[in-house]
């Protein structure tokens, strides 16, 4: 019976962040690079700009998380057409980890040794192509390593968004763990828990060391 329940309860968490981090690195991996470029003396300097970035960021990340899920729920209702389920939490689980991904990818660029920048820049290439060509070519390992802490939140976040019905090894904690008072289920959560996260921190080392190299 614990494996019936906690298999498919994994597979709706994997999803949840698989897709979460999906959303919020296509958002916040932009965000972070616009929050770099558009600083005093980088390539493209816009203070208004930049300083609207950095106030938005900072406002999202003070939000915690079971806050954010209750403030968004007309949001989410707009997107997905439901509260309640795992899809459902996708919505607030991208939107509390896009402005984390902002900050890891600009602390990932800014590691970046201006001196290639330079150079780049001397021999002709356009501030695009210094984007791709050199910030994010020299910044992906870090950005591979701020990813996989993402990942690693998002699956802590995940089973917080159980706790308001979001499916998932939270949900099932809650329901049969916590409610029902059976330990072998909690325990089991708490193991698939530990697993999944081994497994992302593991993947995320080798693709770093892979990178690196």
């Amino acid at each position: 019976m614990v494996t019936e329940l906690i298999l498919p309860a994994m597979a709706e968490t994997i999803y949840m962040v698989v897709l979460s981090l999906f959303f919020s690195a296509a958002i916040g991996v932009p965000l972070g690079l616009l929050l770099v470029v558009t600083g005093q003396g980088h390539l493209l300097p816009k203070a208004s700009l930049n300083l609207i970035l950095t106030a938005v960021i900072n406002i999202s990340r003070s939000v915690p998380f079971i806050i954010m899920m209750v403030a968004v729920v007309p949001f989410t209702r707009l997107m997905v057409g439901s509260t309640i389920g795992t899809t459902a939490a996708i919505v607030p689980l991208s939107l509390s980890a896009i402005p984390f991904v902002a900050r890891v990818t600009e602390s990932a660029i800014r590691e970046v040794d201006t001196g290639l920048i330079e150079a780049a820049l001397s021999m002709g290439a356009s501030p695009g192509q210094v984007v791709r060509r050199v910030l994010i070519s020299e910044a992906l390992p870090g950005l591979v390593r701020g990813l996989t802490l993402t990942a690693i939140n998002l699956i802590g976040y995940s089973t917080m968004a159980g706790v308001l019905g979001g499916g998932g090894l939270g949900n099932l904690a809650i329901r049969f763990g916590y409610q029902r008072r059976e330990t072998a289920i909690l325990t089991a959560t708490i193991i698939a828990l530990i697993v999944l996260v081994q497994l992302v921190q593991g993947l995320g080392n080798k693709l770093v060391a892979k990178l690196s190299r």
